[in-house]
């Protein structure tokens, strides 16, 4: 990966709506030449999808908080079925230490953390959660090219 795809991710990464032409004008490239470079970018793996940036607000999703579960056992699996049947569960890291994973949530209030929560619990597996609600969002971005 060169600077041209370092430069080319940091446009995307801002707004993947750009126009090729828009990118490439600003890139000094051809469209084709851009395309093609966007092209194998995904080919490789580098771009694994382009997607939009939702507003919690926007959606009355206001209520943010990281979860930290402790199971009995082995039991990422479960936590994973549970994490993927509910839209409030934006991330789940598998982690080592006292806790086996970690679940970045957004519902609408303390109720949907509530609710998630007692669906956790109900798969016999987890031993113990402990929750820390966002009270502010100073900084949340992806990975920088």
């Amino acid at each position: 990966m060169d600077s041209f795809d370092r430069k080319i991710l940091g446009l995307l990464r801002e707004d993947a709506t750009r126009t090729y032409a828009d990118m490439a004008t600003h890139l000094h490239l051809s469209p084709p030449a851009l395309h093609d470079r966007v092209k194998k970018l995904k080919a490789r793996g580098v771009i694994k999808r382009t997607t939009v940036e939702l507003d919690p607000q926007a959606l009355d999703r206001n209520f943010c908080a990281f979860v930290h579960v402790e199971t009995e056992g082995y039991a990422k699996d479960i936590l994973k079925e549970v994490a993927e049947a509910d839209p409030a569960v934006e991330e789940m890291h598998g982690v080592a230490g006292s806790s086996s994973a970690i679940l970045k949530v957004r519902t609408h209030d303390a109720a949907g953390l509530e609710e998630l929560l007692r669906r956790l619990f109900e798969t016999g597996a987890v031993r113990r959660t402990e929750s820390f609600v966002v009270l502010r969002t100073y900084l949340e971005r992806g990975i920088s090219p």
